[in-house]
């Protein structure tokens, strides 16, 4: 028996792991803490590699899948789904999925433009005169950073974006919506009507939308150790032990700050403990936002009542045109339940039957065509009278 070896061209082989690498790869970009930013086409694999995130928190970023809005505090990294903004947050930049989207490159803008120190942006152009003041600038700035870390910075861009998008919608669907109701209310029709279904459905769908943010949010906002797992940076200083003074190295032995430094680390070292629970700085960013969905949502409730009131109104005119309906059949039947008494009395003295007293009494017809008359107005009227004591019909 012999054995058939069969050899692959490179290049067939080369065009099939290209051709397979490029169906897997993912558009993102990554925007640093100096506002540069750097596109990437990276399968999910690398992202990982990159992030040192698992699996199944990057699954949470897949459009395909269809996840509700979600704020996940990992060991290194922030995972972020907010509608259309799905990132990645670290210590030291973010990755943004899908940066060539309509609704996604005004985020990358702002990005770019607010994750850059301040410090960076006030120390440059600074003279010969001023050097004795850059310690304490870089002290105020320090301060600040310390306050409102990077990955915070991009969490209030995110979250600022998605409100700000969010209630925009909001008011285009409100633009829409309170004209339409008010034009149903004048004029019931099968256009308006359909107009009207359109714009409740799409209010429903929004209203969803913006219910999923507010109760992430809120999650958040009633866990402390969710909180504490977003503070990336703590969680990073904590990682990396700070150094005694003692132990110091001496970088710039002359300069006047080097003892403000090693004293900022020493009461920073002193404090971890204490920082480790502290999420109030992260408590009102997220209040702030908290409250600015919330008002969004406040506006489709008052728009979803609005629409309910609309409805209870139209339901009122058309029980009373179908009131009215019922009062015109029922004048109607009652004067049809006349006319049959009258052709009753018709029909008996109009049957070929003899008897005497019809000759000589020509007068009887005279009194027969009154008193049926008269019986079938009283009928009439007793049965109108009737319907308006049991209140079928208006008086």
């Amino acid at each position: 028996m012999t054995r058939q070896v069969y050899f692959v061209p490179a290049a067939e082989t080369q065009v099939a792991s290209v051709k397979k690498k490029t169906a897997v790869t993912t558009s993102w970009v990554s925007v640093d803490a100096k506002g540069q930013g750097t596109v990437l086409d990276v399968d999910k694999y690398a992202i990982m590699r990159r992030v040192q995130i698992h699996a199944r928190d990057l699954r949470v970023l897949d459009p395909m899948l269809s996840y509700p809005s979600t704020v996940l505090g990992r060991e290194k990294v922030i995972v972020l789904n907010l509608e259309h903004i799905k990132a990645i947050i670290t210590a030291e930049e973010v990755l943004l999925r899908d940066p060539f989207d309509d609704n996604v490159i005004p985020i990358v803008a702002e990005l770019k433009r607010r994750l850059p120190q301040e410090k960076n942006l006030t120390c440059q152009g600074l003279g010969e005169e001023e050097e004795e003041h850059i310690g304490l600038r870089n002290d105020v700035n320090t301060g600040e950073e310390n306050e409102f870390p990077f990955e915070f910075r991009a969490l209030e861009v995110a979250l600022e974006a998605i409100c700000s998008f969010l209630d925009a919608r909001t008011r285009e669907l409100e633009t829409d919506t309170y004209p339409a109701l008010d034009e149903l209310t004048s004029k019931i029709s099968s256009r308006n009507l359909d107009h009207v279904r359109k714009l409740k459905s799409a209010m429903t769908r929004l209203t969803n939308r913006v219910q999923k943010v507010r109760d992430e949010l809120e999650q958040l906002l009633d866990d402390d150790d969710d909180m504490a797992d977003l503070y990336l940076s703590r969680k990073l200083a904590g990682a990396c032990s700070p150094v005694s003074v003692s132990g110091a190295p001496n970088w710039y032995p002359s300069s006047p700050t080097i003892g403000s430094k090693i004293s900022r680390t020493s009461r920073a070292s002193a404090l971890t403990a204490e920082e480790d629970n502290d999420v109030e700085e992260l408590e009102m960013l997220l209040e702030a936002y908290f409250m600015q969905i919330d008002n969004t949502l406040n506006k489709l409730t008052t728009l979803r009542e609005y629409i309910d009131d609309t409805e209870d109104y139209i339901n009122i005119q058309l029980d009373n045109h179908r009131n009215q309906l019922i009062q015109l059949e029922l004048f109607l039947s009652s004067g049809t339940v006349c006319l049959s008494i009258y052709s009753l009395v018709a029909a008996i003295f109009g049957m070929n039957i003899p008897y005497t007293w019809k000759e000589g009494h020509g007068y009887m017809f005279k009194w027969v065509v009154i008193l049926t008359g008269l019986l079938c107005t009283s009928t009439f009227t007793s049965i109108i009278s009737y319907a308006r004591h049991k209140g079928l019909i208006g008086s």
